[in-house]
């Protein structure tokens, strides 16, 4: 089940997310570390409604945050279509012992849903130049890889940004 995440739900989603950087970092994938993602991350997610879990019998197995904000760093990529109707997707994160059992899907079918059914015209999202997994991934679901952004905090290496564009759902 996918919900809308709690407050009581930050520490169990950041101890998974330490788990997935111990994880990459086994893998010589350093794209999560101390400075990222935060507590305060998260809790901003929260209070803007962006942050939702995906639970079975009650117990966290991941998260992902829908967002409309683009952070700064985007806004030199050439986006297949104009700002301000997209969504952009941050910090989908999977428990390690979950991981390959569709979950990240899951939670990707809820998030182009989700944001079909509300309106947006596309979903855009970053992942590690250094992570090949991911990048399968998403391009296995129809994104396009559109450009570079960096972190500074997080890597010295970029990060690629990608984009798919939705098809509407009409509201009733």
């Amino acid at each position: 089940m996918i919900r809308a995440a709690k407050l009581q739900d930050i520490a169990y989603i950041l101890t998974i997310t330490k788990a997935c950087a111990s994880a990459m970092i086994e893998k010589n994938i350093y794209q999560w570390n101390e400075h990222y993602p935060s507590k305060q991350a998260f809790e901003n997610d929260l209070d803007r409604g962006e942050l939702f879990v995906i639970e079975n019998d009650q117990e966290i197995l991941g998260c992902i945050t829908i967002s409309t904000y683009m952070d700064v760093e985007y806004e030199p990529i050439q986006w297949l279509t104009e700002d301000n109707q997209n969504v952009y997707i941050h910090r989908l994160a999977i428990e390690p012992k979950y991981q390959g059992k569709g979950y990240a899907q899951e939670l990707m079918d809820f998030a182009e849903d989700f944001a079909s059914e509300k309106g947006f015209s596309s979903i855009r999202l970053d992942t590690f130049s250094q992570n090949q997994r991911n990048q399968r991934f998403y391009e296995q679901r129809g994104y396009q890889r559109l450009g570079n952004v960096y972190f500074p905090k997080q890597s010295e290496h970029p990060f690629f940004c990608y984009e798919k564009i939705l098809c509407i759902k009409a509201n009733p």
